[in-house]
This record gives structure tokens, C-alpha cells and sequence, in this order.
């Protein structure tokens, strides 16, 4: 399996971040999130801070998260009754995201940024970081995502 072809990977290279990250995703895979954290606490201090660790932390944070989404439905309702409940956009965004609806999600936390940037001290923006940092830096969703909050930073 693939912790286990990741882990002999490491046997090989103890000093391959791609292999950390690929060991970590395979145990938040198999809803390990303990486990794969341990990996990345594991990580050599000299390569900690490489862009494939980042992705990693980044999902599990995001996994985490996902453990208390609420429901879908629920969360859209409170949102349509009233489209000033900044906390109740921020978990849907989050639900969204845990059902794999990641443009969706991003689509509802620039939404949230729009209204009040502020709010929760910059929890949009700093949720937004955290899915693109979990995605691969060509995505398009990263691309749009980012040309857009930029687009609002500096209207």
C-alpha cells in the first residue's frame, strides 16, 4: 500500500520531504490523522520548510476540520436566511470543503472576505491561505482564487 511504499521510500532517503508528505497523505487517507501528524512532527528539521511539507500540514489542518463539518444543508439554509451570519458562510465554506467541493468553499470564504475582511480577525483570508497552500500552486482554483482576493486586497 501506499504508507507502506512511501515508508521504504524513507528507509532509502530519510531526508525526502515528497516522501514525508506522501507518507502523511497516506495515513490521513486511511483517516489516520494522528498518525500522519506524528509523521510530519517527524520531519528533519532541514527540510521542514519546503513547499511540500506546507501542502501537507495544510491538508491535515483542512482534515481536521473536515471531523466537525456540519451538514451541508443545515449550514446553506442559515446562510440564505441570512447572508450577514459571517460564522455559519465560514462553516459552510468548511462543510463544502470536506464534501470536496473546494471551488465551492473558496467561492464562499472570498464571499465572506467581501463583506468583512475583518471579521475573526482575517479568518477568510487566512482559511483561503490554507486551501491554496493545500492545493498545488498551478491550480486553477489557487489561480482564480488568488487573483481575486488579490482583486479585493487592493480595490
Amino acid at each position: 500500500d501506499a504508507a507502506e511504499t512511501f515508508a521504504a521510500i524513507l528507509g532509502e532517503d530519510g531526508m525526502s520531504a515528497p516522501a514525508y508528505s506522501g507518507l502523511a497523505r497516506a495515513y490521513m487517507a486511511l483517516d489516520d490523522l494522528d498518525q500522519a501528524e506524528a509523521v510530519l512532527n517527524g520531519v528533519p528539521a532541514e527540510i521542514s520548510d519546503t513547499p511540500a511539507i506546507d501542502a501537507a500540514y495544510a491538508q491535515l489542518a483542512l482534515a481536521r476540520q473536515a471531523q466537525d463539518a456540519g451538514p451541508l444543508g443545515e449550514l446553506l439554509a442559515a446562510v440564505e436566511a441570512d447572508a450577514n451570519n459571517h460564522q455559519a458562510r465560514f462553516d459552510y465554506a468548511q462543510a463544502l470543503h470536506a464534501a470536496g467541493q473546494v471551488e465551492e468553499a473558496v467561492e464562499q470564504l472570498l464571499q465572506l472576505f467581501r463583506r468583512d475582511r475583518e471579521w475573526n480577525e482575517g479568518a477568510a483570508k487566512e482559511q483561503l491561505f490554507t486551501i491554496f497552500d493545500a492545493l498545488k500552486a498551478n491550480d486553477p482554483i489557487v489561480l482564480n482564487g488568488r487573483r481575486k482576493l488579490s482583486s479585493m486586497i487592493f480595490a
